[in-house]
């Protein structure tokens, strides 16, 4: 991984509140200029790991200055895990117990959708990620991960497709096209996120199940767990894969050494994947997944157990042949689903990436140049929610919480 030279930005704003009809607390923002901005992290790290490079974490800190508006659409959800837009700007919404929800751009519910596989649901698991295939416009077919019951009480990540049916409010000709074997007694670390790229493969992240029989897989390229994957529609290795002939080694997988990612997105210029992950106490990360690479889990982090123990004996942070996160966070920012901004609705948003924050409550937004994040801006915070996915829509960001509420931001 290259890294250049740090580009500071520095960007202003006053965010305020203002009266909408449909959201009274709706929030807004007003122009404001400043001269220099703290990190946004100010409270104490887990730990005292260096960094591998200058502005690897709590780079400068940025505020927008075109004015936006936040309305909270609906409240009614019942934990919803994704939320992708349909091409009429409609809303497709998971939620965990196993069914999808069609919500208007109004946030009006206009249509539940059943006939998913069994899902369970305890812990993370449920009915998880969904992405509609590139063609979706003309053969109305969908994907979804979720995780899949197995016998002796254990389960597994699928992956499954199948043709959307508003009419019945059904999904029909459903067919699993993949699993991330082995099935593990865990009720954790799904990942499950899943993004197509410009020529139709399918993109897929796994979590390593977080027990340490697990754990050690995220290494081990004969298991599913710990992995990005990039597969055909039918869950066929996709052709140029890098371990596509060697023996033994499942020839889906794109790149391993993951922990959980549960967001993954393209950035719209590049083309480059870009991950986020979380570490344990410490140590969340955002990556450029490329071909072949190692991540590094459980090797190196820069996060501690849970319980406050070191990671490693001695721990590591940094080792040849394992790839540094792009950007880190510690404490945790417990990133779940994001999405680049592709529009210029709100110019400096351009191609910047919004993370949902869970235990950190609050949508970051991330100011990249090249490879390298250069500010980091915290949305949404007064409103106190687990955001657990974002995604973009026509100069819009909607995101969905653990709490159940639906919202949109746009330019004012």
């Amino acid at each position: 991984m290259k890294i250049p030279n740090q580009i500071p930005i520095i960007l202003g704003l006053l965010i305020a509140t203002s009266c909408n009809t449909k959201n009274p607390t709706a929030q807004t923002t007003t122009e404001n200029e400043t001269d220099s901005l703290a990190p946004v992290e100010t409270e104490r790290g887990n730990t005292a790991y260096k960094p591998a490079f200058e502005g690897q974490t709590r780079i400068a800190a940025v505020k927008t200055k075109t004015p936006y508006q936040v309305d909270k659409l609906a409240s009614s959800l019942t934990k919803p895990w994704a939320i992708i837009p349909l091409p009429d700007g409609r809303l497709l919404i998971t939620e965990k117990a196993g069914v999808m929800q069609i919500f208007d751009e109004t946030g009006l519910k206009t249509k539940t959708i059943e006939g998913l596989p069994k899902v369970d649901d305890r812990g993370q698991g449920g009915l998880l990620d969904v992405a509609l295939d590139p063609a979706f416009e003309t053969n109305q077919m969908i994907y979804w991960s979720f995780s899949e019951p197995q016998a002796d009480k254990k389960n597994l990540m699928a992956v499954a497709k199948g043709k959307l049916n508003e009419t019945s409010g059904k999904v029909e000709d459903v067919k699993v096209i993949f699993r991330a074997t082995p099935a593990m007694d865990a009720t954790l670390h799904y990942g499950s996120r899943l993004v197509f790229d410009k020529d139709g493969h399918l993109f897929v992240s796994t979590g390593e199940r977080s027990i340490i029989e697990g754990r050690v897989q995220a290494q081990d390229l004969k298991s599913g767990l710990g992995k990005i994957f990039k597969m055909t529609k039918e869950g066929e290795a996709a052709p140029g894969n890098p371990f596509i002939g060697q023996e033994g080694v499942l020839p889906q997988i794109y790149a391993y050494g993951i922990r959980n990612a549960q967001g993954l997105d393209i950035h719209p210029e590049t083309g480059d994947l870009w991950e986020t992950e979380f570490g344990p106490r410490g140590g969340d990360e955002l990556n450029i997944i490329e071909a072949g690479k190692d991540y590094g889990w459980p090797t190196i982090t820069y996060g501690i157990e849970y319980g406050g123990e070191e990671i490693g004996t001695p721990p590591i942070q940094q080792k040849e042949g394992m790839e540094q996160p792009i950007y880190y966070w510690d404490p945790v920012l417990s990133p779940s689903g994001m999405s680049f901004y592709k529009g210029d609705a709100i110019p400096e948003w351009k191609n910047n990436l919004f993370i949902g924050g869970l235990s950190s409550q609050h949508i970051a937004r991330i100011v990249i140049d090249g490879n390298k994040v250069v500010g980091e801006e915290r949305l949404l915070v007064d409103e106190k929610q687990r955001f657990r996915d974002v995604s973009y829509h026509d100069g819009m960001l909607y995101a969905v919480t653990d709490q159940g509420n639906l919202y949109r931001i746009k330019a004012k």
